[in-house]
């Protein structure tokens, strides 16, 4: 039994580069994941609120 998670391969549209240098992942890349990490992303597509640790 395998405890790494399938790597998703990075294409155009799943992130860019914020002002400050960070890559930010967006809806798309998410999607494509399959699953929330429950990081708080900016463009969470699954509901999760950092602040409640819950999805809505």
């Amino acid at each position: 039994m395998s405890f790494f998670k399938k790597r998703v391969p990075l294409e155009d549209g799943d992130y860019y580069t914020t002002p400050e240098g960070y890559r930010c992942f967006t809806e798309q890349y998410h999607l494509k994941r399959g699953y929330c990490c429950e990081s708080g992303c900016r463009h969470c597509p699954y509901g999760f609120n950092k602040k409640t640790g819950k999805h809505s």
